[in-house]
């Protein structure tokens, strides 16, 4: 583990046109800087964590898995109105300290797609109360709460807001994230946080947001802004970031930069630390298939349907001399699909498709209807 400072505030390639970091060429980058740790946090999604995970795993660095969710001011499923899309989402990083984190993390993502989507996928704060164990949490940047009620010059709600995230997630997993940019408001922000730091013994963490792997990618990441947004790059009001901060930088110049808080530098190692969750890919993750009564297991199931189908067919067909060689080959492939562990996920396939015949719904070759995978996200 690094002693001096990790990037705990990261967006790769799979910020979709917003970062412009490849994962393919963050952990050299990390290797060069002398760094051997990092978080993944793209905005409202986990697309990449595997290929992370994967590569940070294969240069020797610790990854951490983590997410800049978007959360809705009030309940998920309530749209706001025209005039406050504005206040539409909050965001707020959280990273997994363990398994259990990781899955509600998992959990956490998935409901706000499927249940909170407004312009992003957004959870809420009760979502937060029912899958908060196993995760850290940072206040986030200038759109996080906190940052916003400090730049409206609300500090008692600050405060409130604070403390509310403070509980819940429980003293020394909840920090206020102050960050190394030169932004207009980022100044004011940091200052107040530090205050309320200070009032509340909520501790500080230091991160940089990155968008890009170097400074001069900034460009780059210029043109999938206008990529997102529909602009040129010759427009003047089109949305794009004050300055060219927002990269992987060092500890030295993290260091240099909050020279007068060190500690909220020295909890980027903690934080790093404490997180361990971990991919399993040695084990296959399938739901266990429920299987009728009066079947012992699943493969006995598995071989009722396939010897029905085959009897079914060899009625439609007519009496065939080559009827053994079909029942050979069944079994044979059954003792592949049950040697491998694949038996329940056959089953699973064969129940969406048997629900998509039985309803009318059209079935392609290999793949599981659209309106079957639709209804099964609700």
């Amino acid at each position: 583990m690094s002693e001096g400072f990790v990037h705990l505030h990261l967006h790769t390639e799979y910020s979709l046109l917003d970062g412009a970091i490849r994962i393919s060429e963050l952990p050299s980058r990390l290797k060069e800087m002398g760094m051997d740790a990092c978080a993944i946090t793209d905005h409202g999604s986990m697309f990449g964590c595997v290929e992370f995970f994967k590569a940070m795993k294969a240069e020797g660095l610790k990854p951490i898995i983590g997410c800049e969710v978007y959360v809705a001011p009030g309940s998920r499923y309530v749209t706001p109105t025209p005039s406050d899309k504005q206040k539409a989402y909050h965001h707020l990083i959280l990273l997994a300290k363990d398994n259990e984190g990781l899955k509600n993390l998992n959990r956490l993502v998935t409901a706000g797609w499927t249940e909170g989507f407004y312009r992003k996928p957004r959870i809420d704060k009760e979502l937060l109360e029912r899958w908060h164990d196993g995760l850290i949490c940072l206040s986030g940047c200038l759109a996080g709460e906190v940052a916003c009620l400090i730049k409206e010059g609300k500090y008692t709600e600050a405060d409130q807001a604070a403390l509310w995230y403070d509980k819940l997630f429980g003293r020394g997993n909840y920090y206020l994230e102050i960050q190394s940019n030169f932004l207009k408001d980022q100044g004011p922000v940091n200052a107040g946080l530090v205050k309320l730091s200070r009032r509340t013994g909520i501790p500080l963490v230091a991160t940089n947001d990155c968008h890009y792997l170097k400074q001069e990618d900034s460009y780059v990441q210029e043109v999938l802004m206008c990529m997102q947004t529909g602009s040129k790059m010759s427009d003047t009001n089109r949305m794009k970031f004050e300055t060219d901060d927002f990269y992987v930088k060092s500890e030295t110049q993290m260091r240099r930069f909050f020279s007068e808080i060190p500690e909220a530098v020295d909890n980027t190692v903690k934080i790093a630390q404490m997180c361990n969750a971990e991919y399993d890919f040695n084990t296959i993750h399938l739901p266990k298939y429920d299987v009728p009564s009066g079947f012992t297991d699943n493969k006995q199931y598995l071989k009722y349907l396939v010897t029905t189908g085959l009897e079914k067919r060899f009625k439609i067909r007519g009496a065939a001399a080559d009827q053994e060689v079909y029942i050979k080959r069944a079994d044979y492939e059954l003792d592949v699909i049950n040697s491998m562990g694949y038996t329940d996920y056959y089953l699973i396939v064969w129940d969406f498709i048997n629900f998509a015949k039985t309803n009318g719904i059209m079935v392609g070759p290999g793949r599981v209807p659209v309106r079957v995978r639709l209804r099964l996200t609700r």
